[in-house]
């Protein structure tokens, strides 16, 4: 399945807590477009907040996103990984 990145702008001041529930409001309904958020990132004082995710088109990510609340202001799509 194709791995996505996605950028949230706006979030200043974001808390870890603040940043779990938003991620947990994705996780609750991601099964619904085949969509699984691996994992988020966040930048209080940039108020940036990225997003890994594997889902079968960035339309889907977006999708389960804006659902959530929280639509995402890009979504790229992370062809290549090295670990």
């Amino acid at each position: 399945m194709p791995k996505f990145m996605d950028v949230h702008r706006g979030m200043e001041g974001i808390t870890e807590e603040q940043l779990r529930e938003a991620h947990n409001a994705d996780l609750a309904i991601e099964k619904d477009e085949q969509v699984h958020f691996e994992m988020a990132w966040a930048d209080p004082e940039s108020g940036h907040v990225y997003c890994l995710s594997e889902a079968p088109s960035a339309e889907a990510v977006q999708r389960i996103h804006e659902r959530a609340g929280h639509k995402a202001d890009e979504v790229h799509p992370v062809p290549l990984t090295v670990r």
